[in-house]
């Protein structure tokens, strides 16, 4: 970001707040600045659209109110809360940081930057955003939305996955911002405006932005050039054959390892590459005897993970045995107490869809 341009940022408490005060979104982490709330919503948000966070938000706080209730929770019911939304060790994180909680800070979530910094899956957007939002420290909180909206205000062609352009936005921003009771209201603008105005995907919305006077990306018409970010590398694609092996009114499931994708997760059996029907029939009788009496359908998924595809063909054989390799379960165990991934949750039977 060129110095020059810097005092352009000092403009933005003056221009943001207002316009906050009349657009903000009602969203229900805004209700109250509760930091187990607020911290909740963020750790959500993350990689996660906002419409979709909303049921699991109110379902997560419905089950676990507190973060004493979060802290003593078992994995198991965490993980079921969770499911759905992907990248699970969010949700571990979230128990860790609760737990920490609980024995450095007596239950009390703690207050200044540095500590919040320290619990468990907590990094700088974060902390920042709890940090301003709950306690008015000058601290901002800079995801790609802010970066998004400082770089295009200022002209800024740095790239913006550079974690020194991250710095230094961070900075500069930290040293605009207004005095309290209002810094949380910042912050919240900053986001505000990147989700809502200075969008990521399409064009932006220059003309009913509070910054178009300021910003140079929009007088200059570059703002499908800025941000600036690495060219992102293809996804590797993987292919899988997933059983759906029903017996009677149940569907076999087995815990994936302790590491890696999904870690510690239930799912479906599968195995490595695209088998043929026989092939899968083979497979159930013979390795895992589960003495299959009927195949009912095949069908072709895909799922999307960050850096990895899984394209799927998903088999559903009626079997006669229950082979002790897995856990069989029924359709209301599926729905109240097994997690299991989407990933595998599109894989399943229509009369096991939850």
């Amino acid at each position: 970001m060129q110095a020059n341009h810097f005092n352009l940022l000092s403009e933005l408490p003056g221009l943001l707040l207002p316009w906050f005060s009349e657009h903000a979104r009602s969203l229900p982490w805004r209700a109250d600045r509760e930091p187990y709330h607020v911290w909740l919503s963020e750790i959500m948000l993350q990689q996660t659209r906002v419409e979709a966070v909303k049921p699991y938000y109110e379902r997560f706080l419905k089950t676990l109110p507190s973060i004493h209730a979060l802290a003593n929770c078992e994995e198991e019911t965490l993980l079921k809360l969770w499911e759905g939304l992907g990248y699970y060790s969010r949700v571990r994180n979230l128990a860790k940081a609760a737990q920490q909680i609980e024995m450095r800070h007596q239950g009390k979530f703690p207050e200044t930057y540095a500590e919040i910094r320290a619990l468990s899956g907590i990094g700088d957007y974060t902390a920042g955003a709890v940090a301003s939002i709950c306690f008015e420290l000058a601290e901002p909180a800079v995801d790609g939305n802010v970066l998004r909206v400082v770089t295009r205000i200022c002209g800024d062609e740095s790239c913006i996955d550079d974690q020194k352009v991250k710095t230094r936005i961070r900075e500069a921003l930290r040293a605009v911002y207004p005095k309290p009771p209002r810094r949380g209201d910042f912050t919240q603008s900053l986001m505000e405006l990147g989700a809502t105005v200075c969008i990521p995907n399409g064009t932006p919305h220059c003309e009913c932005c509070p910054c178009r006077g300021i910003c140079i990306a929009c007088r200059e018409a570059r703002t499908a050039e800025i941000p600036v970010r690495k060219e992102k590398k293809s996804r590797k694609i993987v292919y899988y054959t997933v059983f759906a092996l029903q017996c009677g009114e149940e569907i076999a499931v087995a815990k994936r390892e302790e590491n890696g994708l999904l870690a510690g997760l239930w799912e479906l059996p599968h195995l490595d590459g695209a088998l043929s029907p026989q092939q899968a029939l083979t497979q159930a009788n013979a390795a895992w005897d589960c003495h299959p009496i009927e195949l009912i359908s095949t069908k072709q998924r895909v799922h999307i993970f960050t850096h990895i595809e899984w394209r799927m063909c998903c088999v559903h054989l009626i079997c006669e045995r229950k082979s002790p390799v897995f856990r069989w379960v029924t359709r209301e165990q599926l729905l109240s107490q097994t997690a299991l991934p989407t990933a595998f949750r599109i894989c399943l039977p229509d009369r096991f869809l939850i």
